[in-house]
Order: structure tokens, then C-alpha cells, then sequence
């Protein structure tokens, strides 16, 4: 049923046609209830509530670029917006220093004492084989060459220890 244009539109139940044309939309003869413009979408991303939108731009020469640079990669901060907002307000900027060396120092000491732990296996198999095997005379004398190398490797242990203090104090600087 077509009922045409918004002239020929029977209204039930309404006393004056302008109350009705607010609340309907007449498009192709075809009554649709017009959406509130205010509703709230569901679609898109969420507004924030304080976007930051005041921007600002500065000029920076050779120089001035060069030790912004470098302090901004000292920073470790990945954004330089975060970075310059950072020193602005006085937050405190973190900068954290890789050294090589130290690492490769810590990967020797790593493998090392994973030796030293290798070793003190293979020492309890060794004791159980000679008790097992060997009379005690035999078993006593290659116990004694044993404790005598493992006397050895507890002195380089401890010099490890005293070169691992050493480089601690020198290069890695604790707070």
C-alpha cells in the first residue's frame, strides 16, 4: 500500500501532523523512525578522555639535534613525543647502558660454573665406580690423585672469584 507523498499519509491516533514528522521519516512512501543523533555508536575506536591535541614545534640546529639524539637513544624511550614530554615535566628518564664486555663476561662465568657443575657429577659417578671396582688400597690411592686436582680447581675457583670482584668494582658501577 502506497500512500505517496506526506500530504495523503494517514495519521492514526495524532492530532497535529508536526508533532509526527518529528519522530518519522517519510522516504519512498515508506515510514522509518528517524534515529537520534545523539546516540552513541558502537563502531570505531573509543574517544579518550583528555586528548592531548595542543601541539607544539621547535627548531633545533646541528648541534642542539646531535645531543637530543643521543640523549633520546641514552633514554630507551621508543617515541620522542613521550621522551620530550618526559623532560619537559621534569619526569625522571631512565637511561640504561649495555656494555659488551660485561656481557661476554657473564656468558664465560655462565658456561664455566655449568663445567664446574659437570665436573661435580662426573666426581660422584668416579667415587662409586673405584669403591665398586677397585680394592681399597687402589681405590684410596686414586682417591688421593682426585682430592689432589680438586684442590686445584678450588684454588682457580677462588681466583675467578677475585677477578669476578674486580671487574664488578671496576666497570659494572652499582647504585
Amino acid at each position: 500500500m502506497n500512500f505517496g507523498t506526506q500530504k495523503h499519509l494517514p495519521l492514526q491516533g495524532a492530532e497535529n501532523r508536526s508533532e509526527v514528522a518529528v519522530l518519522f521519516n517519510i522516504r519512498n512512501g515508506f515510514i522509518t523512525e528517524e534515529k537520534n543523533s545523539k546516540q552513541i555508536r558502537k563502531t570505531g575506536r573509543k574517544p579518550k578522555n583528555d586528548p592531548a591535541v595542543h601541539r607544539y614545534s621547535i627548531n633545533l640546529n646541528a648541534e642542539e639535534n646531535a645531543k637530543f639524539l643521543a640523549l633520546f637513544d641514552q633514554s630507551g624511550i621508543s617515541v620522542k613525543a613521550h621522551f620530550i614530554t618526559a623532560c619537559i615535566f621534569q619526569k625522571t628518564v631512565k637511561t640504561v647502558k649495555i656494555d659488551m664486555n660485561a656481557v661476554e663476561y657473564h656468558a664465560g662465568l655462565t658456561k664455566f660454573f655449568s663445567q664446574f657443575r659437570g665436573i661435580a657429577t662426573n666426581y660422584n659417578q668416579i667415587v662409586r665406580l673405584l669403591n665398586a671396582n677397585f680394592s681399597e688400597k687402589k681405590a684410596s690411592a686414586y682417591l688421593y690423585k682426585l682430592e689432589k686436582q680438586t684442590a686445584k680447581m678450588k684454588e682457580l675457583l677462588l681466583k675467578v672469584l677475585i677477578l669476578t670482584d674486580r671487574f664488578e668494582k671496576q666497570y659494572l658501577h652499582k647504585e
